[in-house]
């Protein structure tokens, strides 16, 4: 086996570390049986309290920055970074050790494109503040965030090979924010309070 599978391999199981439910359950807290049920930064904040949420949040975001930035350390191809990066992300949407039913995914993706798209990570964040600030809603500045990473990447001349997997990931944020976006529909969306 060559050492790109090897290292898609790894990414994968890196992402998979369930870092909210193991920061929530060193408190003594099911994460999974707390407010939305979701393993992800913004239930850990809401339910485990802000800094075991920033913890989460720093976790999930690693388990995807430091594999693309291993695979770029070693000089691999736009591709292999792109799968690596993927695959990271995809470990902690479907992680082996959940049965495959994971986060949304969001800190992780900021992980991976952080590694692979800085300028339009950094036009993301803005996108994300601001829709934060305006409606109050994490759920759709995550998903107004995602929807504009890929045109964003396009705009800053990111390589070909990362902008298919950051259409892919928004993809994915997006489908996994399905009961978010029915519940702001219905107006019955959680607020976020700082």
């Amino acid at each position: 086996m060559n050492t790109e599978i090897l290292l898609v391999i790894g990414a994968y199981l890196l992402g998979s570390v369930p870092t909210g439910l193991l920061l929530a359950r060193s408190m003594g807290i099911n994460i999974r049986e707390c407010g939305s049920g979701n393993i992800g930064a913004t239930n850990v904040y809401r339910t485990a309290g802000k800094k075991l949420g920033v913890m989460t949040l720093i976790g999930d975001c690693l388990k995807g920055l430091i594999p693309v930035l291993i695979a770029q350390a070693m000089g691999l191809l736009p591709m292999w970074v792109a799968a690596i990066g993927l695959a990271a992300f995809l470990g902690h949407v479907y992680t082996v050790f959940l049965g495959f039913k994971g986060g949304k995914g969001v800190a992780t993706a900021l992980g991976v494109l952080l590694g692979t798209a800085p300028l339009a990570v950094l036009f993301g964040i803005l996108v994300f503040a601001a829709v934060l600030y305006k409606w109050r809603y994490v759920s759709l500045a995550s998903i107004s965030a995602a929807a504009c990473i890929p045109v964003l990447a396009w705009a800053t001349c990111t390589p070909r090979e990362t902008m298919i997997m950051a259409v892919v990931i928004a993809a994915i944020v997006i489908l996994k924010h399905h009961e978010n976006i029915a519940r702001l529909r219905a107006g019955t969306e959680n607020k976020f309070k700082a």
